[in-house]
């Protein structure tokens, strides 16, 4: 969907920047950033989707999953 909106410019300036040094198009930076805004502030839709991932889970051999979880949580939690 096409839209149109005002952003101060010095954020207008930043976006370029990294459009330009990622190599992405600016409506794709602009894109990915209210993404992101919005997931963060969406934790329900977030445990939704961690949900779906445990209920494929389920069934399956489920605690090598787990594990690796587990082990990843905790490599990268500052302690």
């Amino acid at each position: 969907m096409k839209t149109a909106v005002s952003v101060p410019d010095d954020v207008f300036e930043l976006a370029e920047r990294l459009a330009k040094r990622e190599r992405r198009s600016r409506s794709d930076v602009y894109t990915a950033a209210l993404r992101e805004y919005v997931a963060k502030r969406s934790p329900d839709e977030v445990t939704a989707s961690l949900d779906r991932v445990a209920a494929a889970v389920v069934g399956h051999d489920a605690e090598p999953f787990v594990i690796a979880a587990a082990r990843h949580t905790a490599r990268s939690s500052e302690w």
